[in-house]
């Protein structure tokens, strides 16, 4: 494929990590050098096959995302630049795809904001009734909008493992009271003024994932991605309807193919088909497209 990045080589750097998607490499002792490669997982498994360009997309959003919220909530976006870290060699190797970011302490939360009745919130409801232990009202359909935007983060688990649902009281055994509802108070902040905002431009977000980080002065400051099609679930407003899965601008359309496999969602993944990559690829650059031009 044209246009792909599954894994980067900066030999000039330490890695520190290489997540599902990320690479992830020590610039100095203050920065980070965040890399998105185009590498795709599915069910906690990345998957053979990298999705044309889609590292790209990933940072292009999140940076639009950390300006548009940066009068709000500070990010962890450096104010110096990748060319007094890298040779130009692997410039050109990370081109569009890299951020400096400042090496923070990482809170062991993923904030979790749900506005939309779908995914394992759906599962939940249809057994008891609430979404991680949140009543919710009787009768609702799959992917009705909720009365109000529900917070339900979970766990950060050990590289392997997966996350678990916490409650809030969780959260603040983790990070202590004002930590955890700050972290609570700016998600469900976040969440409506984006819904909003890219509601004017044909996308329903359901939910969002969150990652925040604090700065040698205690303060929250958010990190990783924001609001992209990796960690937000986006929905054409056009094809919009409960009752069903709607259609979506994320992975779920490569989650919706794998689950017509004979696979048992353990490593290694399959490989994908062509059309599969092209179309997931498309998806990726529609929800850029909209939410940033």
């Amino acid at each position: 494929m044209q246009d792909t990045l599954y894994e980067s080589d900066l030999t000039s750097l330490t890695l520190l990590n290489r997540g599902k998607v990320r690479d992830i490499y020590a610039a100095d002792a203050d920065h980070l050098v965040i890399v998105a490669t185009d590498r795709i997982s599915a069910f906690d498994v990345v998957l053979p096959d990298p999705i044309p360009g889609k590292g790209a997309v990933l940072t292009s959003v999140s940076r639009f995302w950390f300006d548009h919220f940066g009068d709000r909530v500070a990010s962890h976006v450096a104010d110096r630049a990748l060319t007094d870290f890298l040779s130009p060699a692997e410039l050109a190797q990370v081109s569009g795809r890299a951020m400096l970011v400042k090496k923070l302490t990482p809170l062991p939360i993923e904030a979790i904001v749900r506005g939309y009745l779908i995914g394992s919130g759906w599962k939940d409801y249809q057994q008891t009734g609430r979404v991680c232990g949140i009543e919710l009202p009787a009768g609702l359909a799959q992917a009705q909008q909720l009365p109000e935007p529900i917070y339900t983060p979970s766990s950060k688990a050990e590289a392997g493992e997966h996350d678990e649902n916490i409650d809030f009281e969780a959260t603040i055994n983790l990070v202590g009271r004002d930590l955890a509802e700050q972290v609570r108070d700016i998600s469900l902040s976040i969440y409506r003024q984006a819904a909003a905002y890219a509601a004017e431009r044909g996308i329903i977000i359901a939910d969002t994932k969150l990652e925040f980080g604090t700065d040698a002065d205690g303060r929250v400051v958010l990190i990783d991605e924001v609001l992209t099609p990796d960690s937000s679930r986006f929905w054409p407003a056009s094809e919009y309807r409960t009752g069903i899965s709607p259609p979506s601008f994320d992975k779920q359309y490569v989650r919706d193919y794998l689950e017509t496999l004979d696979w048992n969602k353990t490593a290694p993944g399959p490989r994908l088909p062509d059309e599969v990559l092209h179309n997931t690829a498309a998806k990726y650059r529609e929800a850029q497209r909209r939410l940033t031009e």
